[in-house]
């Protein structure tokens, strides 16, 4: 039989402008420079196509990137984050308090708790999965889709035969642009996971990395520029 393959590129979103949890906002400086950066490091790829979610963020970044490959943007709305339900608009110290005990219950990975009022892992990837494998089943055989850290993560979990629950081990924070790459074998339908949250791109400008966000806000976020200077955050 003969097989054909095709790679998806899934970049999580460049950094965005506020810090609360999953509101949909613009991407802040550093995520314009983040997506450039992915853009300029996919070139030699020869993207086909860009796809990604409806999120304000997720647009944004796809468009920047697309500079350097100049393809068509294909908008997929269910490559949206978790729904994270009543968590969504807080800040970190009032997720702390008031939803504390299913955070930890969540966090032993026993069992795939849905966020309250919200979406478990296994929404997620019931959505999300229908989606990459369309994708795949395209014309194309390099595609960049730009999605969400929760959707990278349950979406790797569940090619790697995973419990949906256990999504949280892989990468506790995902880099925003960075690079997992999926390979999709068109005749056995099988994705593998080749990469995951390859951020090279990013190490030459080390304040575009998520340690040194996390960090600006721990120390009153003195060093940032002014449009990304925001309180709270779900990090996923």
């Amino acid at each position: 039989m003969e097989r054909s393959y095709v790679t998806l590129y899934l970049i999580r979103h460049g950094r965005q402008s506020s810090r609360l949890c999953n509101v949909d906002v613009e991407l802040s400086a550093a995520g314009f420079r983040q997506a450039a950066l992915v853009g300029e490091r996919l070139v030699r790829e020869r993207i086909q196509t860009v796809y990604s979610s409806a999120l304000i963020r997720a647009e944004q970044t796809a468009q920047a990137a697309n500079l350097y490959w100049n393809v068509e943007h294909i908008i997929e709305p269910d490559l949206r984050e978790i729904d994270f339900g009543r968590m969504e608009g807080l800040r970190d110290q009032e997720i702390r308090q008031r939803f504390g005990d299913l955070k930890r219950e969540q966090q032993k990975m026993e069992t795939d708790i849905p966020y309250p009022d919200g979406e478990r892992a296994g929404d997620v990837i019931e959505r999300v999965m229908p989606v990459l494998r369309r994708i795949a089943h395209g014309a194309e055989e390099r595609v960049a889709v730009v999605t969400h850290g929760g959707v990278i993560r349950c979406a790797a979990a569940h090619i790697l035969g995973m419990e949906p629950a256990k999504y949280r081990l892989l990468g506790r924070d995902l880099e925003n642009c960075s690079i997992t790459e999926l390979r999709f074998d068109r005749g056995e339908e099988r994705f593998t996971l080749e990469r995951f949250n390859d951020y090279g791109h990013l190490e030459k400008e080390p304040d575009l990395l998520r340690d040194r966000w996390i960090q600006g806000e721990e120390e009153g976020a003195g060093w940032q520029t002014e449009d990304s200077r925001r309180t709270g955050s779900l990090r996923t």
